[in-house]
């Protein structure tokens, strides 16, 4: 009796998600859904790029924790429109609690919405949000066999964010390897090595953006 109730569940996130994406794509708001363990350094690149990209996008943040606004401070510190979502022990978002926060928000002011899921690289992924693209996150600190061991993430996001490579010469991550073990799952998949702290080499993941705002902005025009 589990399966077709967790097929339910799926298929009606699945109908709220494809509702959210049209909303959200008939403003022209590119949506990116960012998915990593906690402590990767989501919030952190979300800082960074609201504060870098501010002159050149309206950007908007949902922020999702189990516990506490902690991270919707960082990010409404940087200008941006930011709500949070606090699950209450909950491993993930989904579409209906996304939907709600938009309630929340000021959507005919964004051109990007980033998503910050709860810290969980399992659960979140199986739940489309209503967004465009997963974007995955991967610190050096927490092994380079991530990509093995949690396929799903990698094989359908369309961006993986290496974050901490300040940290490389203090622990035992092999590069060549978890790029070869994430493209391996995902040929297309864009791979960016950055130090968020430090603000190292961001102008590949800010291209990215740019490429992928002005690719929303085209198709929406196709549609009309």
């Amino acid at each position: 009796m589990e399966i077709p109730v967790v097929r339910n569940v799926l298929e009606a996130n699945e109908k709220m998600a494809e509702h959210i994406r049209r909303m959200l794509s008939a403003k022209g708001i590119l949506t990116l859904n960012l998915i990593s363990s906690p402590g990767a350094g989501k919030t952190t690149l979300l800082e960074k790029t609201l504060r870098d990209l501010s002159k050149e996008f309206r950007m908007a943040v949902i922020e999702g924790d189990l516990q506490t606004d902690n991270d919707a401070r960082r990010v409404a510190a940087t200008g941006a429109q930011a709500v949070q979502i606090n699950t209450d022990g909950g491993c993930h978002l989904d579409s209906n609690l996304v939907l709600s926060a938009l309630d929340s928000l000021n959507l005919d002011a964004v051109d990007i919405l980033f998503i910050e899921n709860v810290g969980n690289l399992v659960c979140p992924v199986e739940f489309d949000c209503g967004e465009d693209a997963k974007v995955a996150l991967l610190s050096v600190t927490e092994g380079d066999d991530k990509p093995e061991k949690y396929p799903l993430l990698f094989n359908l996001a369309k961006a993986l964010v290496l974050n901490k490579t300040d940290l490389l010469p203090y622990v035992n991550f092999d590069m060549a390897r978890a790029r070869r073990s994430a493209t391996k799952l995902n040929a297309g998949l864009e791979i960016f090595e950055v130090s968020c702290r430090k603000g190292d080499s961001l102008q590949g993941w800010y291209n990215w953006l740019r490429h992928m705002r002005t690719a929303k902005k085209k198709a929406v025009q196709n549609q009309n």
